[in-house]
Protein backbone atom coordinates (compact mmCIF):
# COMPACT_ATOMS: atom_id res chain seq x y z
CA UNK A 1 0.00 0.00 0.00
CA UNK A 2 2.77 2.43 0.93
CA UNK A 3 6.46 2.22 0.13
CA UNK A 4 9.16 1.14 2.51
CA UNK A 5 10.44 4.73 2.49
CA UNK A 6 7.04 6.01 3.64
CA UNK A 7 6.91 3.32 6.34
CA UNK A 8 10.35 4.34 7.61
CA UNK A 9 9.35 8.01 7.60
CA UNK A 10 6.24 7.24 9.64
CA UNK A 11 8.24 5.20 12.13
CA UNK A 12 10.70 8.07 12.59
CA UNK A 13 7.99 10.72 12.96
CA UNK A 14 5.96 8.67 15.42
CA UNK A 15 9.07 7.90 17.46
CA UNK A 16 10.14 11.56 17.56
CA UNK A 17 6.62 12.57 18.58
CA UNK A 18 6.72 10.05 21.40
CA UNK A 19 9.97 11.57 22.69
CA UNK A 20 8.21 14.90 23.41
CA UNK A 21 10.80 17.31 22.02
CA UNK A 22 13.99 15.47 22.95
CA UNK A 23 16.59 15.84 20.18
CA UNK A 24 17.73 12.45 18.91
CA UNK A 25 20.53 11.44 16.58
CA UNK A 26 19.97 9.47 13.41
CA UNK A 27 21.59 6.48 15.08
CA UNK A 28 19.27 6.66 18.11
CA UNK A 29 16.20 6.89 15.88
CA UNK A 30 17.49 4.09 13.63
CA UNK A 31 18.03 1.72 16.55
CA UNK A 32 14.63 2.44 18.09
CA UNK A 33 12.69 2.16 14.83
CA UNK A 34 14.71 -0.68 13.30
CA UNK A 35 15.52 1.32 10.19
CA UNK A 36 18.98 1.16 8.60
CA UNK A 37 20.82 4.35 9.63
CA UNK A 38 22.03 5.19 6.11
CA UNK A 39 18.54 4.89 4.70
CA UNK A 40 17.06 6.79 7.63
CA UNK A 41 19.48 9.65 7.09
CA UNK A 42 18.05 10.20 3.59
CA UNK A 43 14.50 9.91 4.88
CA UNK A 44 15.19 12.48 7.62
CA UNK A 45 16.65 14.84 5.02
CA UNK A 46 13.42 14.64 3.01
CA UNK A 47 11.35 15.16 6.16
CA UNK A 48 13.53 18.16 7.00
CA UNK A 49 12.99 19.70 3.55
CA UNK A 50 9.24 19.35 4.15
CA UNK A 51 9.57 21.03 7.56
CA UNK A 52 8.37 17.94 9.42
CA UNK A 53 11.61 17.56 11.36
CA UNK A 54 14.21 20.06 12.45
CA UNK A 55 17.87 19.21 12.79
CA UNK A 56 20.07 20.81 15.42
CA UNK A 57 23.85 20.62 15.25
CA UNK A 58 26.18 20.47 18.17
CA UNK A 59 26.67 18.66 21.43
CA UNK A 60 22.97 18.26 22.23
CA UNK A 61 21.93 18.17 18.58
CA UNK A 62 19.74 15.78 16.73
CA UNK A 63 16.29 15.72 15.23
CA UNK A 64 13.01 16.95 16.69
CA UNK A 65 9.56 17.37 15.20
CA UNK A 66 8.97 20.56 13.22
CA UNK A 67 5.33 20.80 14.37
CA UNK A 68 3.11 19.46 17.11
CA UNK A 69 1.99 15.85 16.56
CA UNK A 70 -1.65 16.92 16.29
CA UNK A 71 -0.70 19.15 13.34
CA UNK A 72 1.00 16.41 11.31
CA UNK A 73 -1.14 14.02 9.29
CA UNK A 74 -0.01 10.61 8.16
CA UNK A 75 -0.62 11.74 4.58
CA UNK A 76 1.69 14.74 5.03
CA UNK A 77 4.49 12.43 6.14
CA UNK A 78 3.93 10.05 3.22
CA UNK A 79 3.74 12.88 0.70
CA UNK A 80 7.03 14.29 1.99
CA UNK A 81 8.96 11.15 1.05
CA UNK A 82 6.99 9.11 -1.50
CA UNK A 83 3.50 10.35 -2.41
CA UNK A 84 0.72 7.88 -3.09
CA UNK A 85 0.39 7.49 -6.83
CA UNK A 86 -3.10 8.07 -8.13
CA UNK A 87 -4.26 6.76 -11.51
CA UNK A 88 -4.87 9.76 -13.77
CA UNK A 89 -4.89 8.01 -17.14
CA UNK A 90 -4.91 4.46 -18.44
CA UNK A 91 -1.82 2.73 -16.98
CA UNK A 92 -1.77 0.41 -20.01
CA UNK A 93 -1.46 3.34 -22.39
CA UNK A 94 -4.65 2.46 -24.27
CA UNK A 95 -5.12 5.53 -26.47
CA UNK A 96 -8.90 5.13 -26.77
CA UNK A 97 -9.24 5.46 -22.97
CA UNK A 98 -7.42 8.78 -22.85
CA UNK A 99 -8.19 10.46 -19.52
CA UNK A 100 -11.18 8.20 -18.89
CA UNK A 101 -10.40 5.17 -16.76
CA UNK A 102 -11.80 1.70 -17.36
CA UNK A 103 -13.93 0.25 -14.53
CA UNK A 104 -10.98 -1.64 -13.03
CA UNK A 105 -8.63 1.33 -12.90
CA UNK A 106 -11.43 3.63 -11.78
CA UNK A 107 -12.10 1.34 -8.79
CA UNK A 108 -8.40 1.09 -7.97
CA UNK A 109 -8.07 4.87 -8.06
CA UNK A 110 -11.18 5.23 -5.89
CA UNK A 111 -9.60 2.91 -3.32
CA UNK A 112 -6.41 5.02 -3.35
CA UNK A 113 -8.54 8.11 -2.88
CA UNK A 114 -10.13 6.57 0.23
CA UNK A 115 -6.70 5.65 1.58
CA UNK A 116 -5.49 9.21 0.99
CA UNK A 117 -8.54 10.56 2.80
CA UNK A 118 -8.05 8.23 5.78
CA UNK A 119 -4.35 9.12 6.02
CA UNK A 120 -5.19 12.82 5.68
CA UNK A 121 -7.64 12.60 8.56
CA UNK A 122 -5.24 10.74 10.87
CA UNK A 123 -2.69 12.69 12.88
CA UNK A 124 0.49 11.48 14.51
CA UNK A 125 -1.02 12.43 17.86
CA UNK A 126 -3.94 10.09 17.22
CA UNK A 127 -1.51 7.23 16.57
CA UNK A 128 0.17 7.88 19.91
CA UNK A 129 -3.10 8.29 21.78
CA UNK A 130 -4.90 5.26 20.38
CA UNK A 131 -6.84 3.58 23.21
CA UNK A 132 -5.54 0.11 22.31
CA UNK A 133 -2.93 -1.36 24.61
CA UNK A 134 -0.27 -1.33 21.89
CA UNK A 135 2.08 1.60 21.43
CA UNK A 136 3.26 2.50 17.95
CA UNK A 137 6.47 0.65 17.14
CA UNK A 138 5.52 -1.83 19.87
CA UNK A 139 8.66 -2.16 21.97
CA UNK A 140 10.08 1.35 21.48
CA UNK A 141 10.15 3.18 24.78
CA UNK A 142 11.01 6.72 25.68
CA UNK A 143 14.73 7.01 26.25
Amino acid sequence: MISRTAEYALRAIVYLADQEGKALTTQQIAEATRVPAGYLSKVLQALGRAGLVVSQRGLHGGFTLGSEPDQISVLTVINAVDPIQRIRRCPLGVQSHGEKLCPLHHRLDSAMEMVEQAFGETTVAELLNDPSQLRPLCDCRKE
